[in-house]
């Protein structure tokens, strides 16, 4: 099945990076289909009809307070105009649920995903109400506990980390088993030729061609990394082989 992207946004030049790399190769070889839509395209005429001249986007919080928000009339209009029955619309904000590896799979096996590049103090909060009281499936999902100028960085951050999941992205599928996040801890260091560099060497056991020591090895990293980095990760029942 092809999964079709629709990205909407104030900056479509942004996203030329989706010709680049596998994902662009995916294009090619019709795994993936995206589409860019200009915000401002669907802000040539205010709400009462008359022409905007200067394709208004954003306008002054209700309530007061600093900075602008983005106006619900005209992303309604973008968002009708590319939101499938089966799309997902995904939102990223920074108030949003942690965009999290099993969220990327779980968002992998959708036809089409729609991401709502927000701007300035983000996107009128009735937008997200409207298309989830419509029956779409409605995402707000952050990348981190920072804020970005806008939501272009995180939407392709999220397209990237979604589409690698779609089966036969990736050259070598074994590759997404062993990485990073795939069993809820952080993956084990990785070594290649020179087996010496500048005073280090890689660690005795994958040179030793044992594949049963080798594959525990890599097993006790990924647990003494994730202790150490990201301890939140670990599984209460955790143990590192003596």
């Amino acid at each position: 099945m092809k999964m079709r992207i629709d990205v909407v946004t104030i900056f479509p030049e942004f996203f030329g990076v989706l010709d680049v790399s596998l994902l662009g190769k995916a294009r090619e070889a019709a795994l993936v289909e995206t589409h860019v839509h200009d915000l401002r395209d669907y802000a040539a005429f205010k709400a009462d009809g008359s022409p905007d001249v200067h394709r208004t986007v954003d306008d002054a919080p209700f309530g007061g307070g600093a900075g602008m928000v983005m106006k619900a009339d005209v992303w309604g209009k973008a968002i009708d105009d590319v939101l499938r029955p089966s799309g997902v619309l995904v939102i990223p904000s920074p108030a949003g649920v942690p965009f999290t590896q099993a969220l990327a799979a779980d968002l992998a096996e959708a036809s089409q995903l729609v991401f709502a590049c927000g701007r300035y103090e983000g996107i009128d909060a009735r937008v997200a109400q409207h298309y989830a009281d419509a029956g779409y499936r409605v995402i707000e999902a952050s990348l981190g506990d920072y804020v970005l100028n806008g939501g272009e960085v995180a939407a392709f951050a999220m397209i990237e980390a979604i589409t690698r999941l779609i089966p036969g992205f990736m050259g070598n599928a074994q590759s997404i088993v062993e990485e990073s996040h795939s069993d809820g801890l952080l993956e084990y260091p990785s070594y290649t030729r020179p087996a010496q560099w500048r005073g280090l060497e890689v660690p005795d056991v994958l040179l030793s061609g044992h594949h049963a020591r080798i594959a525990q090895w890599r097993r006790d990293q990924q647990l003494e990394r994730t202790r150490e980095r990201r301890p939140d990760l670990l599984p209460p029942d955790a143990t590192v082989a003596d």
